[in-house]
């Protein structure tokens, strides 16, 4: 007879495992290549328990060897990678993703669709593309239409003009990384344009993937030192969480300003000198980013502020970064845009001549919402000339932003002219684009205050309400016992309930023992009007039920 002992041996050293189930069965154990071996049960009982240990072992041993092989993990991961948060795309979008899924599957719900209100995407939200923007994209993309005679002769006319400066007149081609020279000039005559003759050159004028690739690579050459010495950004309160993110991923230090909610999220100077003051002791404070109009607050500054801003920012070396991504955007009656550099330039030489600046816009926003196409442009002014060629040679390791965004921003900065063929309904269509946000924008903020509990601004600007809504204690509690903040709680309720996903302004930032959500005002009209009933009655619901 042979030993389990044997056995086992026999079996670890080449791989191959005796038939525990056969053992059981009839107490034989066939070994290749021997004759079968009876086993008694008590040895049989023992070798089948081996075994069992033996291949917990194996598997614990595989486990280990599985882990020492992976050189990537958690712990070994960048650090400040695991820091960023991204509320916009956070877990509330990701369960209104599921839960259209069991929709689809079936599953019933107090409710037929989400409204997905969460993020400013226009087109997903069903408006129209420019007519004008697609037939140019379409021809630059398949140019044996320019023979059709569909198509308008200042849409050719612009195709030809963009694919001409294209290696082998195909938008397939790279570019150069700093963008298309003929883009650039147009980006350059438009900011001209719009800011009253305000000189600007195209060398100064870089296309970028959307404006957050042209914010993040401002970052990335602002952040340095170590320690105290570690570049601090100022960034206001509530902010777009693209900032936060940003400086978490480069490792630079957030240094929080809060706007005032009571004055319509206004920015008030002594604040932006307190959290300046404060961050002294524990970083530099290199950079002050401004959002105008805002997001996700929807306040558009006045020229009066912005003047003040500047001076702030030369008293203090401090470099100005303004996102002016919605700078079409402006709704509320008295208020109007004013960009930073045309602030700048007439605030004369000692400020144009010294303060450092970089202005963001992108194609994503206004009235063209073309979000996927990826386009966008940074102005930088006063910018050292070795730091610009760092910045050049930075942007040339992503090659160049994608062809058909810096086309799209071609036409945003260069549309058609009184005289044109598409001129009309060009103009027909970014009017009533841009009028139907503003009537929006006061019915949210007209519904919304309607509600015991719910409190909102005037939606002045950009795309977004950003309204503060009262929560009872008890929901307050119940939220801190499940690990989540309380507009979180409230927004996942929501969601739950009624299917519309909204953000909740813990993502954004504010002040301590306030809540709110981010809403966008981009569904259509009758829909929207659908989701502000919706939270209407959800709110009563929800606070009658925690009261």
């Amino acid at each position: 007879m042979l030993p389990c002992k044997t056995v086992l041996s026999w079996t670890r050293g080449t791989g191959n495992r005796c038939d525990i189930a056969r053992l059981r069965k009839c107490g034989v154990c066939y070994v290749p290549n021997l004759s079968p071996v009876s086993f008694p049960s008590r040895t049989l009982s023992n070798l089948a328990t081996a075994h069992s240990g033996l291949a917990r072992r194996e598997m614990a041993e595989n486990e280990a060897l599985s882990r020492r092989q992976k050189v990537l993990t958690i712990d070994t991961m960048n650090a400040n990678i695991k820091k960023v948060e991204y509320a916009v795309r956070g877990p509330i979008v990701q369960r209104a993703v599921q839960i259209e899924k069991e929709l689809k599957e079936g599953v019933k719900k107090p409710f037929n669709e989400v409204i997905k209100a969460n993020i400013g995407d226009a087109h997903a939200m069903g408006q129209r593309p420019v007519t004008f923007f697609r037939q140019v994209l379409a021809l630059c993309s398949y140019p044996e239409l320019l023979d059709d005679d569909k198509f308008p002769e200042d849409t050719k006319y612009r195709a030809q003009r963009i694919l001409k400066a294209c290696g082998g007149s195909s938008i397939g081609a790279y570019t150069a990384s700093q963008g298309i020279e003929c883009v650039r000039q147009d980006v350059s005559r438009y900011i001209e344009r719009r800011d009253g003759g305000v000189p600007c050159d195209p060398d100064n004028i870089y296309l970028t993937t959307g404006a957050s690739d042209g914010i993040v690579t401002m970052l990335k050459l602002l952040t340095a030192g170590e320690g105290r010495t570690r570049t601090g950004v100022m960034i206001p309160i509530p902010q777009y969480p693209l900032y936060s993110a940003a400086i978490a991923e480069l490792g630079a230090v957030q240094l929080n300003y809060y706007l005032d909610e009571d004055k319509c999220w206004g920015l008030d100077i002594s604040e932006l000198q307190r959290s300046l003051q404060a961050a002294s002791k524990h970083c530099n404070p290199r950079v002050l980013c401004i959002i105008n109009p805002g997001n996700p607050t929807g306040q558009v500054q006045s020229r009066e502020r912005i003047e003040d801003v500047i001076r702030f920012a030369a008293k203090e070396r401090l470099f100005l970064m303004a996102d002016e991504v919605y700078q079409d955007n402006v709704y509320a009656e008295g208020c109007k845009f004013y960009s930073f550099k045309k602030v700048l330039y007439e605030m004369g030489p000692e400020y144009f001549n010294t303060v450092e600046l970089a202005s963001f816009h992108s194609t994503s926003k206004c009235y063209m919402g073309e979000c996927g196409m990826r386009g966008g442009y940074m102005e930088v002014i006063n910018m050292d000339s070795e730091v610009k060629a760092q910045l050049t040679k930075l942007v040339s390791v992503r090659l160049c932003p994608p062809v058909p965004g810096q086309a799209l921003m071609a036409l945003v900065t260069n549309s058609p002219q009184p005289g044109e063929p598409s001129h009309a309904q060009f103009l027909k269509e970014r009017t009533a684009t841009l009028g139907d946000l503003a009537q929006k924008a006061k019915l949210t903020e007209e519904i919304l205050n309607t509600v015991p509990g719910i409190r909102c601004n005037p939606v002045q600007g950009a795309m977004y309400s950003f309204p503060q809504i009262t929560l009872p204690e008890r929901a307050i509690r119940e939220a801190k016992e499940k690990g989540q903040a309380p507009d979180m709680f409230y927004c996942m309720k929501l969601l739950e309930e009624t299917g519309i996903c909204l953000v909740p302004g813990s993502g954004f930032g504010q002040k301590e023992g306030t809540y709110h959500f981010r809403m966008t005002i981009l569904p259509p009209a009758d829909k929207l009007k659908i989701l502000l009933s919706k939270v209407k009655e959800f709110h009563q619901r929800f606070t009658k039920c925690y009261s």
